[in-house]
């Protein structure tokens, strides 16, 4: 069994290396096409391959939630205490900054920058709700699977998330801050991140009444 330290640093570490990919992704996608399907393209797929990874390697230790709404629904599924919910998303967010800084590193940018990215409307916050639902929904009603089968299926679901919701499928409060933190592709300032991070909290607690109706 693994210690509590160990989690911690789990969805730290596992945190930061989704946000690396996401932001370093959508810089190498950028420098590499100038069309911005593709580059869209190529940051869902590479931030669906690392997911599975990710999720494959920390899940025995963590649980390997990497978002503070996983999290938090997971209290309310008994699955873990409100106090380890709470450093779980304390280390989620620090995971997520230093993967900014991190993505930054790679690719020879200024190490700390703050957003200018604005990215609101009732249907970039709609999106948000419907991705946050679907993502929750997804790992609430995968419960019971193998580790490998819910890795894919929430690969894959941020993947589609990607395309078919106006916002590109944050879907994460712990990556939106991260997200807050560069000026790239990826990018978005903090001034959006409040409305965004509100919406993922709708729609994790709809994905949580659902699941409790349909599947419980």
């Amino acid at each position: 069994m693994p210690s509590r330290h160990a989690s911690f640093l789990a969805e730290c570490l596992g945190t930061m290396l989704l946000t690396a990919t996401v932001i370093g992704s959508g810089i190498m996608a950028t420098r590499l096409s100038p069309d911005i399907g593709i580059q869209l393209l190529a940051n869902g797929l590479a931030t669906a391959a690392m997911l599975v990874v990710l999720i494959s390697i920390f899940a025995p230790i963590s649980g390997a939630h990497f978002n503070p709404a996983v999290s938090a629904v997971m209290v309310f599924q008994d699955a873990i205490s409100l106090n380890r919910a709470l450093v779980f998303g304390g280390m989620q967010i620090i995971g997520a900054i230093l993967g900014a800084m991190l993505a930054h590193a790679m690719f020879d940018l200024p190490v700390l920058t703050i957003g200018t990215q604005l990215r609101a409307g009732t249907g970039q916050w709609i999106s948000e709700i419907v991705a946050t639902f679907t993502l929750v929904f997804v790992i609430l009603a995968a419960s019971g699977r193998s580790r490998n089968e819910v890795a894919m299926l929430v690969a894959c679901t941020i993947l589609a998330g990607y395309w078919f919701t106006a916002s590109t499928s944050f879907a994460n409060p712990a990556v939106t801050i991260g997200r807050m933190f560069t000026t790239s592709f990826a990018g978005l300032s903090p001034a959006s991140a409040v409305s965004f991070i509100l919406c993922q909290g709708i729609g994790a607690a709809l994905a949580t009444a659902c699941h409790r109706l349909l599947i419980r």
